[in-house]
């Protein structure tokens, strides 16, 4: 049976995959970020996933306002790299697993959530930058990749509650594939920041890390935070950290947390990370 093992919290600020492609990663505002990450990249290396699912936004990159699902599963065989205005990143295009995607699908619409099928789309730095800090620049990338697109741009967004339990409903959907797999879920965005207004550049570092303290202890804490307290106490795109929850519900009650990395600032955002293992 295939099997969730681990779960990957992760910022895909745009800024950073832009420093690794022009090579700054060794500048001295952008060497913590990538250091941090070292323990990381040696972690899913040892860890070796078959599959990674990746939960992300898009950014108007594959959607428009003409079509804005809530949630949707990419089940294509490949996703080629977003032109986001200045040229695809020289990333691997993602491979993706056309039978487990398929397979989420039916089992977690059957579970009453109504995901969006999507057999076309282009993936942009809300994917490509967790796979780069967490992988590097390989050849290709290291394993398939289950995308998972959320609406956090447009609202309504879903609450905290509705990514956690899509998150549960997703693991059931891995655990009754017939094939031996491990899987690493990310959830990916946030933490604190705002790109607009007269709070831009907003971080909220208190509210980071007892963000980051609860996803290992008291996640039903993180599932009771209202649209509202994002924005107020972390900022207009803090909203993106409702994805985390959805990495969080398809693990254990009890998680064994591996790893953490917090740092500011990164362009203007808070930049978290944290790994989170099952018990199994």
């Amino acid at each position: 049976m295939a099997r969730i093992v681990a779960g990957v919290a992760c910022s895909h600020i745009p800024a950073v995959g832009a420093a690794w492609d022009n090579g700054k990663a060794d500048e001295p505002y952008w060497r913590p970020v990538f250091q941090g990450f070292e323990r990381a990249k040696q972690w899913i290396a040892d860890v070796k996933p078959d599959v990674c699912i990746v939960v992300y936004n898009d950014h108007m990159s594959a959607f428009s306002l003409e079509i804005v699902p809530t949630f949707a599963v990419g089940c294509a065989a490949e996703f080629p790299i977003a032109d986001e205005g200045w040229g695809p990143r020289k990333v691997p295009a993602v491979k993706g697993y056309p039978e487990l995607a398929s397979h989420i699908v039916q089992s977690v619409v059957l579970d009453e959530f109504d995901l969006t099928i999507v057999n076309k789309m282009e993936v942009d730095h809300g994917l490509t930058v967790p796979l780069t800090l967490m992988f590097g620049q390989p050849k290709e990338w290291p394993c398939p990749i289950v995308p998972i697109p959320v609406n956090v741009v447009i609202y309504p967004v879903p609450t905290g509650n509705r990514c956690y339990q899509l998150g549960r409903a997703i693991r059931k959907a891995v655990e009754s594939f017939d094939r031996d797999l491990r899987i690493v879920i990310f959830g990916t965005g946030g933490m604190s920041h705002q790109l607009q207004g007269p709070r831009a550049g907003l971080i909220n570092r208190e509210f980071d890390m007892r963000f980051l303290d609860n996803l290992t202890k008291d996640p039903q804490a993180l599932v009771r935070i209202s649209h509202l307290e994002y924005l107020r106490e972390a900022g207009s795109e803090a909203i993106e950290m409702v994805m985390w929850l959805i990495m969080r519900g398809a693990l254990d009650d009890e998680v064994r947390e591996v790893h953490r990395f917090y740092h500011v600032p990164a362009s203007n955002t808070a930049l978290g990370h944290i790994i989170l293992e099952n018990g199994q």
